[in-house]
């Protein structure tokens, strides 16, 4: 494609841990206020048990809406548990398997930090979408980070969607907007006390 799309959908992705009894009604509200592509279930637990009862709360969320869910990392739980698809946070090294594990109809989602060959290599073997980030500053991670000029040149470039995540806010919105197919928005709404009005405003700028 040219370009990315008009407009980018919005991609939310989970806190690292959340309260079951509050949070699905939190995300509720973000899908029911403002229009959602995708969810992401990215919890830091290795608890399967706790894994498995967050994937059905957000489940019922999300198909009552018919928002797609998938989960980050855990391939032998998206069949078990009734959910959309994968996001895999290895680059394209795992792709190629986990597309025949999951078979053609599954979401497959590669997340290459700021790799164009990897992001490229992972396009190539059946990745649904390409995710690169942090987009912004941050602490966190190896320090690497996606700049504005590859997400232009993927937009010229690659046919794959591309997803921009990580340290997001309004001006890193805007900015990338017109070369993005995706935004993945987590921290920089759970962190504020309404989510739902704070997606608004990244959606507003979206939107230009």
């Amino acid at each position: 494609m040219s370009d990315a799309q008009d407009h980018p959908q919005i991609y939310l992705i989970s806190p690292s841990e959340f309260d079951l009894s509050t949070f699905p009604a939190q995300l509720a509200a973000c899908l029911d206020s403002t229009e959602v592509g995708c969810v992401r279930l990215a919890l830091a637990s290795t608890d399967e048990g706790r894994i498995a009862k967050a994937a059905d709360a957000l489940r019922e969320v999300t198909h009552e809406r018919d928002v797609a869910l998938v989960i980050e990392a855990h391939v032998q739980l998206v069949e078990r548990l009734g959910l959309d698809g994968v996001h895999l946070t290895d680059g394209a090294r795992s792709v190629r398997q986990v597309r025949k594990s999951l078979g053609d109809d599954a979401i497959v989602g590669s997340h290459c930090t700021n790799s164009r060959h990897d992001g490229m290599t992972a396009g190539e073997l059946g990745a649904d979408y390409v995710s690169f980030g942090p987009v912004g500053k941050t602490a966190l991670g190896d320090g690497r980070q996606a700049e504005l000029d590859l997400f232009e040149w993927w937009s010229m470039m690659i046919e794959v969607p591309v997803v921009a995540e990580g340290a997001l806010d309004a001006d890193l919105v805007r900015a990338l907007s017109p070369h993005t197919d995706f935004f993945g928005i987590g921290d920089e709404i759970w962190t504020t006390e309404n989510p739902a009005a704070t997606l608004g405003n990244l959606r507003r700028a979206m939107l230009g």
